[in-house]
């Protein structure tokens, strides 16, 4: 990245705009923050989350003491180009409290959950698969290579397709998770992300309202 087109952008009257970071595969939010212009290019240079701090006066690179850097993949305006969101990679938690998100605390209703949990699932099994095989399935099962991976997702997908043929459903729901389960470390084990399986079935829908 290294051009950025500002024109749409609403800067107010000290030069900010507000930026919301979001978790482009588990869909948190992440935290909010500030950038100037300055910012958003050195944002589009990086390819790295940079921002304004209001207090120290001065551009921050977001990671640049705790190495929790923000990979951007997308930077968008709302409609009237006075809000930013932006799309990211985290390689850490985004609080300084060591949370994932900066939005950790409830002030008024039910706990819905935190953004995707499909995606929150791929990026602990992505973690899990780096831990020692004896003490974790995931790291066992990477490690045994992509054939018996491959074994594994046609073992579940028969099991989940019998469970449906004979309308067991309590059958079906747990084989189903099993398959999912499977099918997440098959695309670990064959090096595709969950975000190109997930645009790949989007590309399928263009046009359609989902």
């Amino acid at each position: 990245m290294t051009e950025i087109d500002l024109s749409a952008v609403k800067f107010d009257e000290k030069g900010l705009v507000p930026v919301v970071v979001q978790d482009k595969t588990t869909a948190e939010v992440l935290m909010t923050a500030w950038a100037n212009r300055e910012a958003l290019e050195e944002t589009a240079r990086l390819g790295e989350m940079v921002f304004w701090s209001r207090s120290r006066g001065r551009l921050w690179r977001k990671g640049e003491s705790s190495g929790n850097v923000m990979r951007l993949f997308e930077l968008r305006a709302d409609c009237d180009g006075d809000t930013l969101l932006a799309l990211v990679e985290p390689a850490g938690p985004a609080c300084h409290t060591g949370s994932r998100s900066c939005f950790y605390r409830s002030l008024w209703g039910e706990p819905s959950g935190e953004g995707s949990f499909l995606g929150r699932l791929w990026r602990f099994l992505k973690r899990r698969g780096c831990d020692d095989p004896k003490e974790s399935y995931t790291a066992r099962l990477l490690a045994s290579g992509l054939s018996r991976v491959a074994q594994k997702v046609g073992e579940e997908g028969v099991e989940t397709a019998l469970a449906c043929a004979t309308k067991d459903r309590d059958g079906f729901r747990y084989e189903a998770a099993d398959l999912l389960y499977h099918l997440l470390v098959a695309c670990i084990a064959s090096g595709v992300p969950l975000d190109e399986l997930l645009r790949e079935l989007s590309s399928r829908h263009k046009g359609a309202e989902i």
